[in-house]
């Protein structure tokens, strides 16, 4: 059992290219907010990952708060918490604004994007994962503004990076299914940059990431994920595990800040607020089957954790996916 694996079953990503460039030097842009862009690529979406995988030449990342990132072929750099950054190479007169950007992810062709001022070029992609924001927090939420990781080194990165530069050579030619296929790549390249970054933790990392690698938390989340709707105690979870209940108490709670049925109390109403918004299900429904036997105490649990009623908070779900319009056509200049 893998509790990395069980969660991002749950996730259910939603990946995709959003530009294909070849820039030559010096050039650089600003990729915007990720609640800027989510209404244009993915309406609906209340949150977006954001990467830029070199494939040739050099660039560097700078994040507003000044972090500074170079890149190089086979470097990926992710964007976890979608913060606005800006993406260059040399010392351009002029820097693309995010309505620019937004334009080139607007026009929908799959060839590479070109400008820059004639110099070096760098080749590159960029793309986004859309998930949803609560059930994305235990892998997200202890993430920094910026990881990046390199699949030179290895076969398993190796046969991304050639995948992907084989799936683009084919999305500029019209190819059938290359975008769909680049899509499925943008969420394993997402996927492998987390598990490089979760084996260059340091031994004593603690938070939901370190804990996975832990053999013990590791399996009790992987257990809790795979049945969260079983009525789990702590001696039985305890048995499951092979440890005593004061040591699983302590050792999970070392990792996570919290004990285990306080985590996973969490973790079912996450799944019943996204269940509220996704289906039909009837609030009792949803109520068995995230574990709950009484329908008051799902009530009384979920407005303690939301602030609203379940009902309360299905209409309101409802109302704000209303106000999502499609994207308009925006004026710009490159």
């Amino acid at each position: 059992m893998d509790a990395f694996s069980e969660v991002l079953s749950t996730l259910k990503l939603q990946g995709a290219l959003f530009f294909n460039a070849e820039f030559s030097a010096p050039w650089g842009f600003l990729s915007p907010r990720s609640d800027f862009l989510a209404p244009h690529l993915v309406p609906g979406a209340e949150r977006l990952v954001i990467y830029h995988f070199v494939l040739e030449g050099s660039a560097s990342v700078r994040t507003e708060s000044g972090e500074t990132v170079s890149l190089i072929p086979g470097d990926l750099v992710v964007i976890p918490h979608g913060d606005p950054h800006y993406l260059t190479c040399g010392s351009p007169p002029q820097l693309m604004d995010q309505d620019a950007v937004l334009k080139l992810i607007l026009c929908r062709d799959p060839g590479p994007r070109c400008t820059g001022g004639g110099g070096d070029v760098t080749r590159f992609v960029c793309g986004f994962m859309a998930c949803d924001p609560r059930l994305s927090q235990p892998i997200l939420g202890g993430l920094p503004a910026v990881i990046k990781v390199n699949i030179h080194a290895d076969a398993s990165g190796q046969w991304l990076e050639n995948s992907i530069r084989h799936l683009v050579q084919e999305a500029e030619s019209g190819s059938p299914g290359s975008s769909a296929m680049l899509a499925k790549l943008s969420e394993a390249l997402f996927v492998e940059t987390l598990r490089r970054y979760v084996a260059s933790l340091p031994a004593e990392q603690t938070g939901w990431l370190a804990g996975t690698r832990d053999p013990i938390v590791g399996k009790s989340l992987a257990i809790l994920h795979q049945r969260p709707q079983h009525p789990w105690t702590i001696a039985e979870l305890a048995r499951e595990v092979g440890l005593s209940r004061s040591a699983l108490v302590d050792r999970f709670s070392r990792y996570l800040s919290e004990p285990p049925m306080a985590y996973l109390a969490r973790w079912r109403l996450q799944l019943a607020a996204r269940a509220l918004g996704s289906t039909s299900h009837s609030v009792a429904e949803i109520a068995r089957e995230v574990g709950y036997e009484s329908e008051a105490s799902f009530n009384r649990a979920f407005k303690r954790e939301f602030g609203s009623p379940p009902a309360r908070f299905r209409k309101e779900r409802k109302a704000d996916s209303g106000k999502v319009q499609p994207p308009a056509a925006v004026p710009v200049r490159i």
